[in-house]
């Protein structure tokens, strides 16, 4: 079921364009016919349908963070944690995947890294507050969680030029650029001139400003290479771990089993809780968004 699930997340991109193209001004009548207002929802008019829930794979950063923020992993009578995310929901291996099917279904919902909005999806408000940069700084958004590097032991080298490179007044401005600086006081970086190669690898909602820092970073020091690798967070902190990754990434805070890694906050993030552009609500509450995606409720029509 869940290969299903996750092949279909993946035919949702390819998809799009034609279903898009052929069916035009039709499903356009269609959904506004189906999506008549039933009742006033918290951010406005509750449509119907039959929800489409949309989620991450397991060790997805995103994923672990969105479930301990929404209440949806919850600790079962052995003391576990436990991820109580719906089975009918649609498993997308990455970012742009979870966008392609919410854009491509007007009964969809999923989440995403707030610097990962772009305008083919629509952010809810969460209990009243706006999915901004700004409202995850001042704390009224709370689905928010940091972006750690890790690295065993002391890095060197490259590595530890590049850190020093991130930390810095250049890459906390580079940071700052769709998410949340953690130093708003860092120093002007001045390489030590560190030479070789090496690989950078992890969570795919880290990869994107991971990819603009690299860059940043070349300009300052020529004499480095460094390649980038995008997986999930579990297997950036596997990485690591092993020596794969001088460097892994991660959307989420360390779990115990990788205490022998020393983390890093690079930034800070918010995670949007998208729809399709289509859909009438404006915002729902935490507890609303934990009914979805364990299940409790399963038409956008009970939200009214």
């Amino acid at each position: 079921m869940m290969m299903k699930k996750a092949f279909a997340a993946l035919l949702a991109g390819a998809m799009l364009l034609g279903a898009l193209a052929g069916c035009g001004a039709d499903n356009t009548a269609d959904a506004q016919d189906t999506n008549a207002a039933n009742g006033a929802a918290q951010g406005g008019k509750a449509m119907s349908g039959t929800i489409t829930v949309v989620s991450r794979e397991d060790g997805s950063g995103t994923r672990g963070a969105f479930v301990e923020l929404t209440g949806v992993e919850e600790k079962g009578a052995d003391g576990k944690k436990v991820d109580n995310t719906t089975e009918e929901a649609v498993v997308a291996n990455k970012t742009d995947v979870v966008l392609t099917n919410v854009a491509g279904d007007p009964y969809a919902i999923g989440y995403v890294s707030l610097g990962s909005l772009g305008d083919t999806v629509k952010a809810l408000a969460i209990d009243g507050a706006d999915a901004t940069a700004e409202n995850v700084k001042n704390g009224s958004y709370t689905l928010a969680r940091p972006f750690n590097i890790a690295t065993k032991g002391h890095p060197t080298g490259v590595a530890k030029d590049f850190i020093n490179f991130i930390l810095s007044k250049e890459g906390q401005e580079i940071v700052s650029h769709g998410y949340i600086a953690v130093n708003d006081a860092a120093q002007p970086f001045q390489t030590d001139g560190a030479s070789g190669a090496i690989t950078v690898g992890g969570s795919s909602s880290v990869s994107p400003i991971m990819e603009k820092l690299i860059e940043g970073y070349k300009s300052a020091n020529p004499a480095a290479s460094i390649d980038l690798q995008t997986s999930d967070s579990t297997a950036g902190m596997t990485g690591a771990m092993d020596g794969t990754f001088a460097i892994g990434m991660a959307s989420r805070d360390l779990k115990q089993s990788e205490g022998e890694l020393t983390a890093t906050p690079i930034a800070l993030d918010g995670i949007a809780v998208i729809v399709n552009k289509e859909n009438t609500m404006t915002g729902l509450t935490k507890e609303q968004v934990k009914s979805i995606y364990t299940g409790e409720v399963t038409d956008w029509s009970e939200l009214a």
